[in-house]
């Protein structure tokens, strides 16, 4: 069997062959199955129209608002599936998982659900609201680490000494036909879908809605999404195998993988379509168009299917269904992601000048911002710099405009008054 997945770099395509087992790991009758499992445990959530979207992309344009699902994601599904199948011995010794945050909320409940006793390891600095809520689902919160492949080692070593049934987040069949269930709504809210976008992480929800769409749809293109700065899937599908990518870097926490699942790559390699990759400016512009326009509260990772429409509107065939995989975002990273968004959407404008220190020169400088219609949010004003003149001041200004070409308009109004603008 062949590797049918290209993967483009936004516009760049290459096939990719490589050979895997005849026999797939999942199967559609597997993810029927999980449905039924998940009948009255998980949500099946709505599915909203884009108008915004649908314009820019020249085609239909659909939200699988997957971020409204009990504990905020959609690893409640795969999570309750691997559990429910535990053996009555293996159940008794209870599970234990490692996440930063969705995962953990996933496997707290589903266990709560089936009366299975939960331990989870959170990295030492995961986001208070994410902590907390595990707690609340039922879970034993072990804070340990700073990172989560040193959280993952403690839970795995916890795992051998107790003989608690270790939860991966993604790499399982299980836990695949789980995330699978998800194709099938797609195609039953939006039969007409040409092109589904999903976020790709270690590849367990991409590879279980492509288990489910090929068999039934196989014309519906199915589209991973990675964050450029963790996509761990271009070099692993050139090399025909997963490879582990050094230090992964991205906002998206929820898909900052550093190597593709051996379960999940297979499935992807056969089934997936294209995986393209997105930068943080577009995940940000994606979570603040998915807060301002359709009125969804969404995590980085989830946002990542709009973050490829907005990087490239025009290639994918519609109808489109973009899935929202998960809202689960700390405040306070909402707070700096958004004002990267205002600032990657040309709302938002930082610069340094140069002025004349003398009485009266910051109260000109703003009569001129205030000419070009830019309000000032916070003004930092050095006058003892080694790198500034006598009679020199510097100033830093940010400034909510209205847009890219407002930004330029502020800059050259500021140069025309006679500011040496350090953009």
């Amino acid at each position: 069997m062949s590797c049918k997945t290209s993967v483009m770099s936004n516009s760049a395509s290459d096939y990719l062959p490589t050979m895997h087992s005849s026999t797939p790991a999942v199967t559609l009758d597997d993810v029927r199955g999980a449905q039924k499992m998940l009948s009255g445990v998980a949500r099946v959530t709505s599915m909203a129209h884009s108008h915004h979207l649908s314009q820019l992309a020249g085609t239909p344009v659909h939200l699988k608002c997957e971020n409204l699902q009990r504990t905020g994601s959609f690893k409640l599904r795969g999570a309750y599936v691997r559990i429910a199948g535990l053996l009555p011995e293996e159940r008794a010794a209870g599970v234990v998982a490692a996440s930063a945050g969705n995962h953990a909320q996933g496997v707290a409940l589903a266990s709560s659900l089936l009366g299975v006793r939960s331990t989870v390891f959170m990295p030492v600095g995961a986001p208070l609201p994410k902590v907390a809520a595990t707690r609340e689902y039922g879970a034993e919160v072990r804070l340990h680490g700073q990172v989560v492949d040193e959280t993952l080692a403690a839970a795995q070593e916890y795992a051998e000494e107790t003989g608690a049934v270790f939860i991966h987040p993604f790499d399982h069949p299980d836990i695949v036909a789980g995330q699978g269930t998800l194709g099938l709504e797609i195609l039953e809210q939006c039969p007409e879908v040409r092109t589904i976008l999903v976020g790709v992480g270690g590849g367990g929800l991409a590879a279980g809605i492509a288990v489910a769409v090929k068999a039934l749809r196989p014309d519906v293109r199915v589209i991973g999404v990675q964050a450029a700065g963790a996509a761990a899937y271009p070099p692993s599908l050139a090399a025909g195998h997963p490879v582990a990518i050094p230090s992964p870097a991205t906002m998206a926490d929820g898909i900052k993988v550093g190597r593709p699942g051996d379960v999940p790559f297979e499935l992807v390699c056969d089934l997936v379509d294209d995986v393209v990759t997105v930068s943080e400016d577009a995940l940000s512009s994606a979570l603040l168009l998915c807060l301002e326009r359709a009125k969804q509260v969404v995590e980085p990772a989830g946002a990542s299917p709009v973050a490829a429409l907005l990087s490239e509107p025009g290639a994918f065939e519609g109808p489109v269904v973009a899935l929202l995989s998960g809202g689960n975002i700390d405040p306070l990273l909402m707070q700096r992601v958004l004002t990267h968004g205002l600032a990657a959407a040309g709302r938002y404008l930082s610069l340094r000048l140069r002025l004349p220190d003398r009485p009266g020169a910051l109260a000109t400088l703003l009569g001129v911002l205030s000419v070009a219609d830019a309000n000032v949010t916070d003004v930092s004003h050095v006058r003892t710099d080694p790198r500034l003149g006598l009679t020199e001041a510097e100033v830093e200004l940010h400034l909510e405009t209205k847009g890219p070409a407002h930004c330029v308009e502020v800059a050259d109004a500021l140069r025309e008054a006679g500011y040496t603008v350090i953009e």
